[in-house]
């Protein structure tokens, strides 16, 4: 069976409906906090568990008879990495043969905030021989794409990250090549992929390509790292992912969000979606 943490969440309801489309819904496990908001995987047949980051005693027998897990690493900074332990711990306490996790972009020489945990958690891996396969997601497109409305209302795209290239690529693709790795009939164990979209853009070119697409003038409104931060937490963002988001555009200025290996379009068999078009499928939705 094939076990996937934080199944409820954007990508890993993805990774769930990527799956369904080569395996059968009963080698399928779904990890979630609270199976009582997991009515939606439970129509698809999928067995859904409780597996709460927070709560370890959750998580003993959540992965009995798991052979391989996706571990989606977590969304509470700061306490990201006792809850990745929590779940490697219990997953090796169960022979999983294969972990793979969602860790950053060049995770281990990275300077972001946010990749402070991912290095904790990859070496922790290490430190117990667990059996990892790291996929080292880049930035998602969604992430500048899911607020088009507000910066339609404000009229300018704001940013911190100058003219830094952004390699992003769209959710679905990092949870196909989640997929991908997680079926292969190649051994992943030890393997590390830089994963990010085959063309990137800067915030400017953000701009330009969404003035294009809605017929409105949209411009570039570059801030310093400060700045931004403040703008986020005026905009309800918590004081702590604002500062995160303003660091990590603050480092992609000097590139540390731009790759240009083609290693996930190379998983993917397939090129990865482009701005334009993940813009173009917002738009119609």
């Amino acid at each position: 069976m094939i076990a996937v943490t934080g199944a409820n969440g954007q990508l890993g309801q993805k990774v769930i409906q990527t799956l369904l489309n080569t395996e059968k819904a009963n080698t399928i496990v779904a990890l979630v906090r609270n199976p009582d908001n997991a009515h939606a995987l439970k129509q698809l047949g999928v067995a859904v568990r409780q597996a709460d980051y927070n709560n370890p005693e959750t998580l003993k027998s959540a992965f009995e008879g798991v052979e391989k897990l996706l571990l989606i690493s977590g969304t509470e900074f700061g306490k990201r990495f006792e809850q990745h332990k929590a779940v490697i711990d219990a997953a090796m306490a169960q022979n999983v043969s294969l972990i793979a996790y969602t860790s950053l972009l060049k995770a281990d020489t990275s300077p972001l905030l946010l990749a402070q945990e991912h290095k904790q958690t990859e070496a922790y891996f290490k430190n117990v021989s667990a059996p990892f396969v790291f996929l080292r997601n880049g930035w998602y497109t969604e992430n500048y794409t899911d607020n088009v409305d507000s910066v339609l209302q404000m009229g300018a795209v704001a940013g911190a990250a100058k003219q830094g290239v952004l390699s992003t690529a769209s959710r679905q693709d990092y949870a196909d090549a989640a997929v991908a790795v997680l079926l292969s009939s190649q051994n992943q164990t030890g393997k590390i992929y830089e994963l990010a979209g085959d063309t990137g853009f800067t915030l400017m070119e953000y701009a330009s390509t969404l003035s294009e697409i809605t017929g409105e003038d949209i411009g570039f409104l570059d801030m310093d790292e400060s700045a931004y931060r403040e703008a986020l937490i005026k905009a309800g963002l918590p004081e702590g992912m604002a500062a995160a988001l303003a660091d990590s555009e603050h480092y992609a200025a000097s590139g540390w969000l731009q790759d240009n290996s083609g290693t996930l379009s190379s998983l993917l068999g397939r090129p990865t979606a482009t701005l334009r078009a993940t813009l173009a499928a917002k738009k119609k939705s």
